[in-house]
């Protein structure tokens, strides 16, 4: 097993099992974490014999970075997993830190017809070790610090729930990658019974809903979850999340060339969100060769940007990266060509 996948919680139930202190699961979550070491061995305050069992329970690997591609303020990289699987995750360069864009899937089962991820249907799961481990390398490659977060990356997050939640546990505990919840964001297509239990759960992270559209027509034909989950219900989800922890929400919405970009739908979205504690991201499109899609113009843009103002709904507009690399969630991947 590798001992990325293991939260401190999880940890420390795995030495009390050996007769252990707790403790000690501290001490190689600050091994593993603050001084980064690439071996049991490296982890001098450890008893020989406690080192010995951590060798035979656990592994420690890395990913391996197949092509990276550059542009001014976003580096793309494509990892090779052990099982050859090819996953993504994006660094982008802002004024206020670096920010992280993961993947907790490779590919997707959600269909949404934009996007390039969607084509590549789910393979499986990541484990939590293989989303930890995006972060952990590429804070090794760059020798940077990463300060934000964001579960946007290739697959649906909520259809891999339990290895996000330790993955967040993981990256959020002081004694690990110790990144402030207010600097992690989960963003979904809007399951709805997992949105609810994300509640009960308790997680003061960010959370980022993908709606794309301002009524369940439109929303049927470019996500298919929203026939099995439908706009008003998901609607009185995510009011009862921000009641229940008075947290403002993200609604993120690509900006389809003459799909969901003309004035009615501004005006239709706004009435969907009066009153919400919440804000919009409105996304540029990034085209591909593979989907017809094709990126809203600026003006029009801007008209439903000020659309939103004048309706009194939060806004804003995603900054563009990667306009020299593959820039599309999945375009990397599918791209890919083995030498």
């Amino acid at each position: 097993m590798n001992i990325y996948n293991y939260t401190i919680k999880q940890l420390e139930d795995y030495f009390i099992s050996k007769g252990e202190k707790k403790f000690k699961a501290t001490q190689v979550f600050e091994w593993l974490y603050q001084k980064r070491v690439k071996s049991f061995d490296e982890m001098t305050n450890i008893k020989k014999e406690v080192i010995s069992y951590l060798k035979e329970d656990f592994k420690i690997n890395s990913l391996e970075i197949l092509t990276k591609q550059e542009d001014v303020d976003v580096i793309k990289y494509l990892f090779k997993l052990e099982d050859n699987n090819k996953i993504e995750a994006v660094l982008m360069k802002h004024d206020y830190g670096n920010s992280l864009c993961v993947s907790s899937q490779v590919g997707c089962n959600m269909g949404c017809r934009f996007c390039e991820s969607g084509r590549l249907k789910k393979v499986r799961n990541l484990n939590t070790s293989e989303m930890v481990l995006q972060l952990l390398k590429i804070e090794e490659d760059l020798n940077i610090r990463i300060s934000h977060l964001v579960l946007m990356g290739i697959g649906e997050p909520f259809d891999n729930y339990e290895n996000v939640i330790n993955f967040i546990d993981i990256i959020n505990t002081p004694k690990g990658i110790a990144l402030g919840s207010r600097h992690i964001t989960v963003s979904t297509c809007g399951i709805i019974p997992k949105i609810k239990e994300f509640i009960k759960d308790g997680k003061q992270v960010n959370l980022a809903i993908s709606l794309h559209a301002s009524n369940d027509k439109l929303r049927n034909e470019l996500m298919p979850i929203s026939k099995v989950y439908k706009l008003d219900d998901l609607m009185k989800t995510i009011k009862e999340y921000i009641k229940q922890t008075n947290r403002r929400v993200t609604f993120e919405y690509i900006l389809l060339k003459g799909i969901n970009d003309r004035y009615e739908n501004a005006i239709e979205l706004s009435k969907l969100l009066k009153g919400m504690n919440c804000y919009v991201n409105l996304i540029p499109y990034n085209e591909t060769s593979h989907i017809e899609f094709k990126k809203s113009d600026q003006d029009t843009i801007l008209k439903f940007y000020d659309t939103l103002k004048k309706n009194n709904i939060g806004v804003t507009i995603r900054r563009e990266f990667g306009k020299k690399v593959s820039a599309a969630c999945g375009q990397l991947r599918a791209n890919y060509k083995e030498e």
